[in-house]
């Protein structure tokens, strides 16, 4: 990292993951700090100005979802001018690591958070999980959780059968239900997307006073993609720091998903599911005229001619 180089910026992209984390060493070495916390994570600190954003990221996400390999957290930090701390897993570990619990003990200790006039705890999926977990460490934080597990003890979730690998990982310890230790927050945010079964599921476990839970239909599997792409998730996020966002709020930002092309093919997928042809039509109709789409060209064509049929001759199943 040159100096004067804004750090928020840097492309860290086409690098292996060695790499990758020795960039972001000298990030923390030069702007705040940087600490391996054991085999599977690191924290990164970047101090910037008196509002702390704590993101949870894994490396493999960050990787995906940024042309520029940035984490998510550099992107929300620097447009609102905030510090960041970014802990980051070399994959999904919902952080359940000692050392990433002696991490947050210490800077509890050390009155780390208490510098900052707030601080905002972020992550979307096992890292949405993290953010609630850990943002015990400071009272009086303000969290956004998209996509959230509340825990993975199969005493509780055994129903979750899409993480079994991690039934062995201890969730009853320190840090562990997540939604018990919201109970210190200011305020919680969790989105979920109440289609998908396993994740609304989840979500219905985060119900705490001072939790507030928006529903984003379609957007499950990658809501955190899915927003950044909507130009969403910065304002919902700086909304909620601000204490500004509420029902109608969240509504006014999801309107943006009827220009997302990739919603509008899950909920044309969805309706299509449903066998209904002319709400199908009206979707697939929407599309075209929004995005082009040759393949939906002719799915319209198709309904349309469906719709047009007499009863007498449209065969059902």
């Amino acid at each position: 990292m040159q100096d004067g180089t804004e750090p928020y910026t840097l492309s860290l992209s086409d690098l292996s993951p060695t790499q990758w984390l020795e960039e972001m060493r000298e990030i923390g070495d030069a702007c705040g700090f940087f600490e391996p916390l054991g085999k599977h994570h690191n924290a990164a600190f970047i101090e910037k100005g008196d509002t702390l954003l704590v993101s949870f990221e894994s490396l493999p996400a960050i990787q995906a979802l940024s042309e520029e390999a940035r984490p998510t957290g550099f992107d929300l930090a620097h447009a609102n001018g905030w510090s960041c701390l970014t802990v980051i897993s070399n994959r999904d570990t919902w952080f359940r690591d000692g050392e990433v619990y002696g991490f947050f003990d210490q800077m509890t200790d050390d009155g780390f958070f208490d510098d900052f006039e707030q601080v905002i705890f972020f992550g979307a999926g096992p890292c949405g999980y993290a953010a609630c977990a850990f943002s015990l460490a400071a009272p009086g934080a303000t969290v956004i959780a998209l996509e959230p597990q509340a825990t993975l003890d199969p005493r509780v979730t055994e129903w979750d059968d899409r993480f079994t690998h991690m039934r062995r990982t201890d969730f009853t310890d320190r840090y562990g239900y997540a939604p018990d230790m919201l109970e210190a927050a200011k305020a919680a945010y969790v989105l979920y997307d109440p289609r998908d079964r396993l994740g609304a599921m989840h979500a219905a476990l985060f119900e705490r006073s001072g939790i507030t839970r928006y529903r984003a239909a379609h957007l499950g599997g990658g809501m955190q993609l899915h927003l950044t792409q909507m130009n969403v998730l910065e304002p919902l996020v700086t909304a909620a720091a601000s204490g500004e966002l509420d029902t109608a709020m969240f509504a006014r930002l999801y309107r943006e998903r009827r220009s997302h092309a990739l919603y509008c093919k899950k909920l044309f997928a969805t309706v299509e599911a449903m066998d209904r042809p002319q709400l199908a039509e009206a979707v697939c109709d929407f599309i075209v005229q929004k995005f082009g789409a040759p393949r939906y060209r002719r799915k319209l064509k198709a309904l349309r001619q469906q719709t047009d049929a007499t009863p007498e001759d449209v065969t059902t199943d």
